[in-house]
C-alpha cells in the first residue's frame, strides 16, 4: 500500500506530556506550551485532562488551563475524561473534544482506571452518548497494544476488539497505543491488521512510546499501512503513572522530521518547534529527548562558537 499524502498529527505534549512530571508545572507554564504549540502549526493539541487530582495531581488546574488559553481558528484542543465526572467538568469548561482510555490488558485496565475492560466500556457507553448529545466529539484511546508492564504480551484480537467496541459506540477515531514502547514493526503491523478488519483503517491513529528505540520504526510501519494520524509530545515529554519505566511518547519533532523525509505534508513548522521543545525543556531543567530537537540545538551551539 502507497503511504498517506498527508498526515495529521496530534500533540499530546501538554496532557500526556506533563501528566507524570515529578514537579509541579505552572498553570502559565502550560498556557504557553499550547500557545507556542499553535503557533508552530499544530492543529490538535491535547490541552489537559479532568481526572482525580489525587491520582494525576499534573492535571489538578484543568479548568483553570481551559479558561487561560487562546483558542486558535482552526484548532482543536481535546482534554481527557476518564469518567462521567470528568466528562461533565470538561463539558463546563467548554471542551469541544473528548477522548476516553481504554486498554487491551484486564491489569492494566484495574490499576489505571480501576475496573475491568468490559466494566470500562459500559462506562464509556453512556458517556460518549452525552457527549454526542452535547456536540462534542469523542476519540477513543486503546492502552497496552504491543505489550503490557503487568501481562506482557497482548493479543493483536484482544486489541481489535477493544478498538471495534470503542468505534461501535461512537468514538469517531480510535488511537492504538504502545504505552510501555516495547513494539516492533512486523509486530506493529500484525496489530493493526487485525484492528483494520474491525475499524476502518482511515478511522485508526497510532501512539507509540519510545522506550525501547522503536518508534519511529513503528510509525513507518503504520505509515506502510496506510495509517495517516499519529500522537506525539514536543521534546518527547511524557510516560505513564501506571507503567514503571515506560519513557515518552515519539517526539513530535522525530515524526514531522520523519515525514519531511518522505515527503508527506504535517504542516508543522519545524525550526519553530523544536524552538518549543528547547524551551519546555529548559523549563522543566533537562535536555529535550528528541533526537532532531538536539541535533538542531548542538549545531546551533557549534556555530555560535
Amino acid at each position: 500500500m502507497s503511504l498517506p499524502s498527508k498526515v495529521r498529527i496530534i500533540e499530546v505534549g501538554p496532557r500526556d506530556g506533563l501528566q507524570n512530571e515529578s514537579h509541579k508545572v505552572s498553570t502559565a507554564t502550560k498556557i504557553e506550551l499550547i500557545e507556542r504549540l499553535g503557533e508552530a502549526g499544530l492543529k490538535t493539541i491535547e490541552a489537559t485532562a479532568f481526572v482525580s487530582p489525587k491520582w494525576v495531581p499534573q492535571m489538578a488546574d484543568a479548568a483553570k488551563v481551559m479558561a487561560g488559553m487562546k483558542r486558535r481558528e482552526g484548532v482543536s484542543y481535546p482534554v481527557l475524561a476518564p469518567n462521567m465526572q470528568g466528562l461533565q467538568a470538561a463539558l463546563a469548561a467548554g471542551a469541544k473534544e473528548i477522548a476516553v482510555f481504554g486498554a487491551a490488558s484486564e491489569t492494566f485496565s484495574q490499576k489505571n482506571i480501576n475496573c475491568s475492560i468490559v466494566e470500562s466500556l459500559e462506562r464509556f457507553r453512556p458517556m460518549v452518548a452525552a457527549a454526542k448529545e452535547a456536540d462534542v466529539k469523542v476519540r477513543g484511546y486503546v492502552s497496552c497494544v504491543l505489550g503490557c508492564p503487568y501481562q506482557g504480551e497482548i493479543s493483536a484480537t484482544a486489541v481489535a476488539e477493544v478498538a471495534h467496541a470503542l468505534f461501535d459506540m461512537g468514538c469517531y477515531e480510535i488511537s492504538l497505543g504502545d504505552t510501555i514502547g516495547s513494539g516492533t514493526p512486523e509486530k506493529t503491523k500484525v496489530m493493526i491488521e487485525a484492528v483494520a478488519r474491525r475499524v476502518p483503517l482511515k478511522k485508526i491513529a497510532g501512539h507509540f512510546h519510545d522506550t525501547w528505540g522503536m518508534a519511529i520504526a513503528n510509525i513507518y510501519a503504520a505509515l506502510q499501512l496506510g495509517v495517516s494520524a499519529f500522537d506525539s509530545s514536543v521534546a518527547g515529554l511524557g510516560g505513564c503513572p501506571y507503567a514503571a519505566g515506560a519513557s515518552g511518547n515519539v517526539a513530535t519533532e522525530d515524526l514531522v522530521w520523519l515525514l519531511k523525509g518522505l515527503g508527506l505534508d504535517s504542516g508543522v513548522d519545524l525550526i519553530k518547534l523544536i524552538d518549543t521543545a528547547e524551551w519546555i525543556s529548559k523549563e522543566l531543567g533537562r535536555p529535550p529527548a528528541s533526537r532532531v530537537a538536539r541535533a538542531v540545538i548542538a549545531k546551533r551551539a557549534a556555530v555560535a562558537a
